[in-house]
């Protein structure tokens, strides 16, 4: 029992300071939002999203270069679906969350188009360099895509949040740079805290001998996806729910075109894709990013029952894992309850939303 104190010290220690992290990021965040003029979408999708999937960017490398494969695009697959069904979900029990319009025009459907894209370049059971490459170009023009609508609407955004400034506070370049400071304090200490969470987890998970991709799917995943759990359920109770959304959707691009992309491109011999991810796995992070759109375009929120529903989800997803992991025949009646029940009760829920959202409008 003695080998678990250490892994169990370091996962308590890293949580401890991922909440801190959290809630400085997400206090900087704002404030910043407020003293330059940005939209916190805009933040969200971009400063906050990219910083909070900084963990998952340095494990996918550090597990490319070292031959860990599994974890490498378990981390990335996992964080993304672990993103939309557990943070999203919990950060709407805490507080529905209102959608902004352009998620549902345009960053959504580019989180599907890209999921797809990552399945389609792992067919070969690779993601090779050109791979890579590609990904990489396509976190490149999305980001600047992001800074560029953030530009075009600078009038709007100035309108929108000049009542928002008390005279005096957050504003100047001082309080730009002030806030600026709390935010990479706020990365730091998130990627400081995901990196004794996740070395902990993964020694615990080796003592009890669980395979390398559940590891990425599970432990890995969830432990480096903590940042924006932490900070989505820190901006939902403060009312920043722009920062919320826009950080889980931001954060999917960024797993999936950088994460994924880099380490693409500095593994030796590209990252091997197993066949239980082409399988399952991808799948699954496609599905849970189609399935945002219908509960997204609904009333432009997420309510707390849609949110019980995406943990439901995520909470039979693990079981499923772990279950097949240990070869229980338990698995199979958990697929046959899900397939056949539980998947098309919920797509039938969801098209009768959509049906009644557009007879309202229609009417309206």
């Amino acid at each position: 029992m003695t080998e678990y104190v250490v892994p169990l010290i370091l996962m308590v220690l890293g949580l401890v300071i991922l909440t801190g992290g959290g809630e400085v990021l997400v206090r900087g965040a704002s404030r910043l939002a407020i003293a330059a003029r940005i939209s916190p979408l805009v933040v969200g999708l971009t400063v906050v999203a990219y910083g909070t999937s900084s963990p998952e960017l340095a494990v996918s490398i550090q597990a490319s270069l070292s031959g860990q494969t599994d974890i490498a695009v378990g981390n990335v697959v996992g964080s993304n679906i672990c993103n939309v069904l557990l943070i999203l979900g919990m950060s709407a029990l805490v507080a529905p969350l209102v959608v902004a319009s352009q998620l549902i025009r345009f960053d959504v459907p580019i989180m599907i188009g890209v999921s797809i894209l990552a399945f389609l370049l792992g067919l070969d059971h690779r993601i090779s360099r050109v791979d890579g490459l590609i990904l990489l170009a396509g976190a490149v023009l999305y980001s600047s895509w992001v800074v560029f609508q953030s530009r075009r609407e600078s009038g709007e955004v100035k309108a929108e949040y000049a009542e928002s400034l008390p005279p005096g506070r957050f504003a100047g370049w001082r309080a730009v740079l002030a806030n600026g400071a709390l935010i990479v304090l706020g990365l730091v200490l998130l990627g400081l805290g995901s990196q004794w969470l996740v070395q902990g987890a993964v020694s615990v998970a080796r003592l009890l001998g669980i395979g390398e991709l559940v590891i990425g799917l599970t432990i890995v995943a969830l432990g480096t996806s903590l940042p924006e759990l932490v900070t989505s359920v820190v901006a939902s109770i403060r009312g920043a729910r722009d920062i919320a959304v826009g950080n889980i959707v931001g954060s999917n691009l960024f797993n999936i075109l950088a994460v994924l992309g880099a380490a693409g491109v500095l593994s030796p011999d590209g990252v091997a894709v197993s066949e239980t991810a082409l399988r399952l796995d991808m799948p699954v992070m496609i599905i849970v990013a189609v399935a945002c759109l219908p509960i997204f375009f609904t009333g432009n929120r997420i309510a707390r029952w849609e949110g019980g529903l995406f943990l439901g989800y995520y909470a039979a997803y693990i079981a499923f894992l772990v279950l097949d992991s240990v070869g229980s025949p338990g698995v199979r009646t958990l697929d046959a309850i899900l397939t056949w029940f539980a998947l098309p009760l919920t797509a039938v829920t969801l098209a009768v939303s959509v049906f009644r959202h557009f007879r309202v409008q229609n009417r309206s």
